[in-house]
């Protein structure tokens, strides 16, 4: 039996940065507004023709890559998280495992949404732990601005998600006393519709439906947020797998050198912070520059924290995430 650490992170953003101010230029919104409900400033929308969810992640892939250490030709699996992929299918797993020019290795794609970056880091670490692989590429990457409505109709869910992507490369431990020392993951699927995209879907409404219709009042294929249900389900889910990562292994909420929530919302992560009585050398956000990038929001906040110095040797850093679906994760890590 092996753990798996993490070896090397990296992030990439787009250089098109989206301000409150320029949301209200094309739609009934302004900065304060924005920023009283999310924490929000500003996000990163790609440039069409210069990035997509597979090119940003290939991006980050590759600081992650050179920061491990480890040579391209030794990554034995690609596991990528995203509900954005750049096709229906096939999923962008086997994408980056083109555009690196890996060798003919697996490629899983994870669809687990806010929470796919701990699931992906989850699957990666069982197989480490078992001994089948040595060195995984983990990615999480997501493009949300190209299907957003980007009007005052959607402005309840658009000002919140921005594009980007993160990365990091997975390698055999063989002291136990280090890196990844558990993962937890739930779902409760009966709140599925509570935060979701329902078209183009084969159970629903599929392309064909949507053309047939022609209907320009048609929401079905942007994405659906009830807020409020989401908050009130997120903070009690955030502290329960947080607590259950830290009981596994017989650690106390003192033990925390870092948090990493996802970023779904600052008040979330204020509300979790205030809870849990830490200060905020313990908790990284980002979402006042980035917004919710879902899949990508952890590994880009924590590759952050890791360039910032707030990571060291020896630190407890917890990673938690809560979001649609609905599933919630957790991991343990020894630095």
């Amino acid at each position: 039996m092996y753990h798996s650490k993490i070896a090397g992170l990296g992030y990439y953003v787009p250089s098109n940065v989206v301000t409150n101010d320029d949301l209200s230029k094309i739609m009934d919104t302004n900065d304060e507004w924005i920023q009283e409900r999310t924490g929000i400033q500003e996000r990163r929308h790609i440039i069409r023709g210069e990035d997509t969810t597979t090119s940003m992640g290939v991006k980050a892939a590759k600081i992650a890559i050179e920061r491990s250490g480890v040579a391209k030709e030794d990554i034995d699996l690609v596991v990528f998280a995203t509900l954005s992929p750049d096709y229906y299918f096939p999923g962008p797993g086997v994408l980056v495992q083109r555009d690196l020019g890996l060798k003919t290795v697996g490629a899983l794609d994870v669809r687990n949404q806010c929470s796919g970056f701990v699931y992906a880091i989850s699957v990666a670490d069982q197989y480490i732990k078992t001994g089948m692989y040595k060195n995984i590429l983990v990615i999480g990457s997501e493009v949300h601005s190209t299907g957003l409505d980007m009007t005052t109709r959607g402005r309840g869910v658009s000002v919140i998600f921005g594009d980007g992507a993160g990365a990091a490369v997975l390698s055999r431990e063989e002291d136990l006393s280090k890196g990844i020392l558990s993962t937890h993951l739930h779902s409760e699927g009966q709140h599925a519709e509570e935060l979701a995209l329902q078209a183009p879907g084969m159970g629903a409404r599929w392309v064909t439906d949507i053309i047939a219709d022609n209907d320009p009042n048609d929401e079905s294929y942007y994405p659906y947020m009830n807020g409020q249900f989401v908050f009130k389900n997120a903070v009690v889910r955030f502290a329960e797998v947080i607590n259950e990562g830290l009981e596994a292994n017989g650690l106390q909420v003192s033990d925390i050198d870092m948090l990493i929530p996802h970023q779904a919302n600052l008040r979330i992560s204020q509300f979790i912070q205030n809870k849990f009585k830490l200060t905020d050398d313990q908790v990284h956000n980002n979402i006042q520059k980035y917004g919710n990038t879902t899949a990508a929001s952890i590994p880009i906040a924590l590759t952050e924290a890791w360039e910032q110095g707030k990571i060291k040797s020896g630190d407890t850093v917890v990673l938690a995430a809560f979001g649609s679906g609905f599933t919630w994760a957790s991991a343990i890590i020894k630095w």
